[in-house]
């Protein structure tokens, strides 16, 4: 499964009640437009559906004081949110061979939206999930004698292997940090939140002039 569904729900989740505009906003202020599928049409066409999936529900707001047609805003259910935290939790613990980077990279951006403790517990899961991985490739891959030994076909098993230790020595780092305090989680007062405000100009957008730009 991509990111954008988890994106997309916890974009609106954040403002709780926003237009599309505001939501790809969002996305491109995380850069999330770099490092997933959130591009605009599939933030509009997801926002649609998961609004026929009753995960979201539509406002028909006033149409703008510029002449504008009415804008839809969208607010996110109480389905919405089981769904939100089923898919949040669920890529906290899946290991990198079972899913795309995005859903890991969103499932981080999103995780103080978890308590502490659970987000330490899931991210163990993670370990141990990664460990056990790792333990079925050298069941038919030993490291010590290079990836030669199964012609190149070995350079996967190498590759993997990489991604195993990378993998669990990030994770291992993460819980540490988050063990010894960092970041503010669920029911610890209020968690970062890094949407913009109405209006606000996005830093990153295409075309966006940034510091030291002399257009």
């Amino acid at each position: 499964m991509s990111a954008i569904r988890m994106l997309v729900l916890g974009a609106v989740r954040q403002h709780g009640r926003a237009h599309g505009y505001q939501v790809r906003n969002d996305l491109e202020y995380w850069g999330a437009h770099e490092w997933s599928n959130a591009k605009p049409g599939s933030i509009y066409h997801a926002l649609r559906q998961l609004a026929k999936q009753e995960l979201l529900h539509e406002h028909e707001t006033a149409p703008s004081t510029a002449g504008g047609p009415p804008r839809t805003e969208y607010e996110i259910t109480e389905k919405g949110t089981e769904e939100f935290l089923a898919l949040l939790r669920g890529a906290l613990t899946t290991v990198a061979h079972e899913q795309k980077p995005d859903m890991l990279s969103a499932a981080v951006g999103f995780m103080v939206h978890l308590p502490r403790e659970e987000v330490v517990s899931l991210l163990k899961q993670r370990v141990r999930a990664l460990e056990d991985w790792r333990h079925s490739v050298t069941e038919y891959y030993t490291p010590e004698d290079g990836p030669e030994q199964l012609g190149h076909i070995g350079e996967i098993m190498n590759l993997w292997l990489h991604s195993a230790d990378a993998g669990a020595e990030w994770t291992k780092g993460l819980i540490e940090r988050i063990e010894n305090g960092a970041y503010d989680f669920a029911g610890e007062g209020e968690p970062f939140v890094g949407v913009l405000a109405e209006g606000e100009e996005n830093p990153f957008a295409t075309g966006a002039k940034h510091p030291g730009d002399s257009r």
